[in-house]
Formats: structure tokens, sequence, C-alpha cells
């Protein structure tokens, strides 16, 4: 142990306090009935989020009160125990909603995939801040990917899709670190070829990309040798794959509710008493708010519960109903607020630990931030992920809690830490 004076960043604690009060307070708007009305009753989730609330608050304090080489010198342990505690949830969870990702302890329900977040950023972190690492050399790039797919594999498995495709965030703190932007093109790309496969013509897309082919070649570029015929052949043969591989990925490998919410993102169906009806529902919530809102308590699509999930993944409609445009633009802001300030706390870490450490929690909080407010407001589809620190949920909210001052900690003692 060392004597040190720690300085602490406020800033990030205070949203974190922010953005935490304010989700309790529309999770008790949302789950209000005048037979619950008490703020202490512990039967329903308002009461129940108030001691997640008071467990997280202590868990920061004791992760403050750590030394903060620990969390460097066990990374790969908490990363291994999470692992084994995922391939454990797939034989003893009780299936919910189709997943199995619940362990179940009596009254006391835990979702190891929540953890796993902040265990593959401490791995990550501990893998990248090694001496010899370079992210340009291939060994490097596959171990990392090997670090992120491992749990995102075992959380598909539990039909957790929502979550597991959380983990793509983690590859942007690799760009940070020297990543080719071109992964990030391709990414985009397989994204757009997918979503255009299962709206075109598969031989009519195929010949738009042979017309851009040809584009390239003798347009775009002003020398061409038979090297650039080769590649862009090859690529060419790989888009083509990958179209006319999309039907059966769509139908063998999505689930029959996640076919369906993407073909009511892509206007290729209509249910809204089915698989459209949440972000219906939600979509008449935040739009009958207005600017101002409805006022706390007076939201009657809240009131009536006509949004499904309202307490958790689809919170965000509450906000938009009763806290109006500003109300909603204010907690966005908050957490645009955040993690830029995340970024610059980053950016000024000594350790290389440390650092890609803070941008993988920036990363994955912004993908939970992009993906729950974007499908609520129908722009991406519904995977079912909460919006960190905000809404229902013990395992969420102390897993964001671990990930965020495990980070804060970093910091505050970044001058001791060479």
């Amino acid at each position: 142990m060392y004597q040190e004076k720690l300085k602490i960043d406020w800033l990030p604690i205070l949203l974190w306090l922010v953005i935490m009060l304010f989700g309790w307070v529309n999770i008790y708007a949302a789950c209000y009935t005048e037979t619950h009305a008490s703020v202490f009753d512990f039967s329903i989730q308002h009461g129940k989020q108030i001691i997640w609330m008071g467990v997280a608050m202590l868990l920061a304090a004791v992760i403050m009160l750590t030394e903060p080489r620990l969390f460097s010198n066990t990374a790969y342990p908490i990363y291994g125990v999470v692992l084994a505690l995922l391939v454990v949830t797939l034989f003893i969870a009780t299936a919910t909603k189709g997943g199995k990702s619940w362990i179940d302890f009596g009254a006391f329900k835990f979702q190891p995939s929540e953890f796993a977040k902040f265990a593959t950023s401490l791995a990550l972190a501990k893998f990248m801040s090694a001496i010899d690492i370079d992210i340009k050399k291939t060994r490097t790039k596959v171990i990392a990917i090997a670090l992120i797919a491992m749990p995102a594999m075992l959380i598909f498995l539990q039909h957790d899709t929502g979550s597991a495709l959380v983990f793509a965030g983690f590859v942007l703190p690799l760009f940070r670190e020297g990543l080719s932007g071109s992964i990030l093109i391709i990414g985009v790309a397989a994204v757009v070829l997918f979503v255009l496969a299962l709206l075109v013509n598969k031989y009519i897309l195929l010949g738009a990309l042979v017309l851009l082919a040809l584009f390239y070649l003798f347009i775009w570029l002003n020398k061409r040798t038979a090297r650039d015929y080769w590649r862009v052949l090859g690529v060419l043969a790989v888009c083509a794959a990958f179209v006319f591989s999309v039907d059966f990925v769509f139908n063998h490998v999505l689930e029959s509710h996640q076919r369906e919410r993407i073909d009511v993102l892509l206007g290729k169906s209509d249910d809204l008493q089915g698989s459209g009806y949440n972000v219906n529902q939600s979509k008449i919530a935040i739009g009958s708010g207005g600017f101002f809102g409805k006022g706390f308590l007076n939201g009657t699509l809240t009131k009536a519960h006509f949004v499904p999930e309202q307490e958790t993944d689809f919170i965000f409609c509450t906000v938009g109903e009763e806290w109006g445009w500003i109300g909603s633009t204010l907690i966005v802001a908050a957490y645009i607020w955040l993690l830029v300030h995340l970024v610059s706390m980053a950016e000024r870490q000594r350790s290389r630990f440390a650092r890609f450490y803070g941008y993988s929690v920036a990363s994955i909080l912004f993908v939970h931030l992009f993906v729950n407010i974007g499908m609520v407001l129908g722009l991406v589809p519904v995977i079912g992920i909460p919006l960190p620190f905000f809404s229902y949920g013990g395992s969420s909210m102390l897993a964001f809690t671990i990930l965020l001052f495990i980070f804060i900690r970093q910091d505050a003692s970044k001058n001791q830490l060479l």
C-alpha cells in the first residue's frame, strides 16, 4: 500500500447522480398506481430501485477506496470468472421471454451478461496496455477480437441478442490505438448491404455493385494494374456471397420476433398490435408530450400502462410524455456531457491501461444510449437493452456503476499510475 492524495473529478459523479435520480423519478411515474403510491413501497419496482441505488452508491464508495492497481492486476481473473458465469447461466438459467440470461437466487435475479461489459473492458485494457502490443499486427487483432467475441457469443447463445450486439462497441477504443479505419468502413458497408439485400432484388443489387466497381476501376483510378483488377474482383465475390447469404441469416439465425421487428423498422410490415406495438405506443407517448410535457404523473399513456416494459427498456418515452421536448433534451444533453467528459478524461491518462479502459467505458455507454433511445423512437430495431443508470434493474445499475467508477478511481490516481 502507498499513501496518495486523490484528485477526484467530481463532474462524472455529479452527472451519474443526476441521471440516476431522474431515472428513479421516471420509474416511479411509470409504475405509479394509487395502491402503490408510497415511495418506499419495496414490493414494486420504484421501491426496489431505491435499494439498488443505495447499493450502487455503497459500491461506488468501495471502489473509490480501493487501490487502483488492483483492477489491472485482477483483470484476467475477473474476465475468467465472468466467462464461467456466462457458461453456467446457459445450463441453470430459467427461460424468460425466450432468453436464458437470468440466474435466480430466490427473490433475487442476477444477469451475468451485464457484468461481462466491465469484465471485458478490464481484460481488453490489460491486453492492450502490454509493452509489446501493436494493434497493427495480425496477432494482436485476433486476440483482441477473441476477447470481445467470447462473452458476446456466450450471451448470444442465451438468446440475448441485444446484449451480445453491444459488444461490437468494444471495437471503437481499438481505433484510438491505431486500428485501421477501413475496418469501420467494412462494418458500415456490411450493415448497409444487409439492409439493402432485404429491401432490393438480389440481382439488381449485384448489378449496382458491378457498376460501382467499374466506376472505381475506369473513372476513379488514373492508373490500373492487374492487382487492382484482382482486388476488385475479390471484393465483388465477397459482396455477392454476403448478399445471397442474407436470407439464410435472416430466416434461420435470427429469432422470429427479431425478424418481425426488423420488418416493422424497414416498413415491410405494419403490425401495430404485435411486434410494432411497443414502438408505436412509445412514439405516441413521446409525441403527446409536446414541448413542455404533461407534467409529473400526468402522462395519460404512462398512467394507463399502454407501453410495455416502460420502466425498463422503454423508460425514455415516460420522459417524453411527462417532461416533453425540454426534459428529453436535457437528459440526452446530460449523457452527451458525460460521454464527452469521459473521452477527455481518457486522453489525459498517463497509463495506457486507464486510457483504453476509459475509452471502453465511453463506447459502451454510447452504444446503450444510441440504441435505447433509437429503438424508443423507432429508428433502430427493438433489441431490449437498458438506458444506463436510468432504466429499472439491479444488475444493470450495479454493473454500469462498477464500469464507470473503476475509471473514475483510475483517473483520481493518474499521477501515481505511470
